[in-house]
């Protein structure tokens, strides 16, 4: 079959057998951006003033795809010295086979951390660019299931004081979303208190997510979770240490009725952990910049449909949306508060939320995104 573009002319080229299109990808490039944070924030566990995002575009056929990742600057070293070669010159419409060839690059450096996060932004752009080469949206390239998909406001950092927390939270609930989430752990004496603000000021009929970020050791885990569950709180997110499998299963096994454990926003491109993990959560998490892309994403969405376990997508809610209406498993999106400030900052198309939901641009091929180059350029760091 002869795939038709009204872009480009394809190459097309006769092998033994059904004949294929080759596209060649000729280029891909690699940036760094910082972007300080609006004040100091901080969760369970850590602190930071800043995010960095390490944005990978790729070329062939005349046309360009971007995709990235929210990672150490280390992340773009790793594209520019091992990913690069094992990209440029393969076929653009055969992601799968270049996530391979990553993946089998890595094997010496560890495929954990940041060489998964760098596979993962260059199959993300690789998959944009694919769909633009085809003129079509990545959502209908890869067979959406459902027109929008839910998402739940995100950020609530420990570091707000009481008023700015509940500033934050009721906005999103003025905008219509059901769901919002903060975060707990950095005092634990303070957590009750925060959690009964924040409910005062979302009121009774939206679900209030916590996110301790590992910052509870088991047993002390499931104090808090009685406590939560008295408050109305329906999601822990990460009681114990996100590494801890054994420890995480035995929170949720032990904890109140009603409130849900979830973890996996840490698993990188290995299935294994999510296999693990799955046995251990009742909403699976995962997330596109690190566990190895889109590819990565739809992986792990597979294995939570065969378990039957809902899939909550982790941050970076503009690069989810097609994974939200293309997974069956996915139940929601995490819009959090940084990347929705920089992906609206650094991309036209960055959809916003309408009613508690994201929908893709079924107007526009690929992501349907434009990088701001020049809105940009002043947090460039490579």
């Amino acid at each position: 079959m002869t795939i038709v573009s009204d872009k480009l002319p394809l190459q097309e080229t006769r092998l033994d057998g059904p004949r294929r299109v080759d596209v060649p990808i000729n280029r891909l490039d690699v940036d760094v951006y910082t972007v300080p944070t609006e004040t100091p924030e901080s969760d369970g566990t850590v602190t930071w003033d800043r995010t960095t995002m390490v944005l990978v575009t790729a070329w062939a056929g005349g046309e360009s795809g971007i995709g990235w990742t929210y990672a150490a600057p280390a992340a773009a070293q790793i594209v520019h010295d091992t990913l690069r070669d094992q990209v440029v010159g393969q076929d653009a419409l055969n992601v799968s086979a270049c996530w391979l060839r990553m993946v089998h690059a890595v094997r010496n450096r560890g495929l954990e951390g940041v060489c998964s996060m760098a596979i993962s932004a260059v199959d993300c752009a690789l998959w944009d660019l694919k769909a633009g080469l085809l003129g079509i949206p990545l959502a209908c390239l890869l067979g959406q299931v459902r027109d929008r998909v839910a998402v739940y406001g995100s950020g609530g950092f420990t570091s707000y004081s009481i008023h700015k927390l509940q500033k934050q939270l009721s906005g999103w609930v003025a905008q219509r979303m059901r769901r919002v989430k903060m975060k707990i752990g950095t005092h634990p004496d303070e957590d009750e208190q925060r959690v009964r603000a924040a409910r005062q000021a979302v009121g009774n009929d939206v679900d209030l997510f916590v996110d301790a970020n590992g910052a509870y050791h088991p047993r002390q885990a499931l104090a808090v979770a009685e406590r939560m569950v008295n408050l109305g709180v329906v999601w822990l997110e990460e009681p114990v240490d996100h590494q801890d499998v054994a420890a995480t299963a035995f929170v949720r096994d032990h904890c109140p009725p009603g409130l849900d454990v979830s973890g996996g926003e840490y698993g990188y491109a290995h299935a294994d952990y999510f296999v693990r993990l799955l046995s251990a959560v009742d909403v699976l998490q995962a997330d596109a910049t690190r566990c190895g892309g889109f590819t990565g994403f739809l992986r792990v969405a597979a294995l939570a449909d065969a378990y039957g376990t809902p899939l909550s997508s982790h941050c970076a809610p503009t690069l989810h949306v097609p994974m939200g209406v293309v997974a069956p498993a996915v139940c929601h999106l995490e819009y959090f508060f940084d990347h929705v400030r920089i992906e609206h900052m650094f991309f036209d198309g960055a959809l916003p939320a309408r009613d508690g939901y994201l929908a893709p641009d079924l107007t526009r091929p690929g992501l349907g995104l434009d990088f701001k180059s020049e809105d940009a350029e002043k947090y460039r760091r490579l």
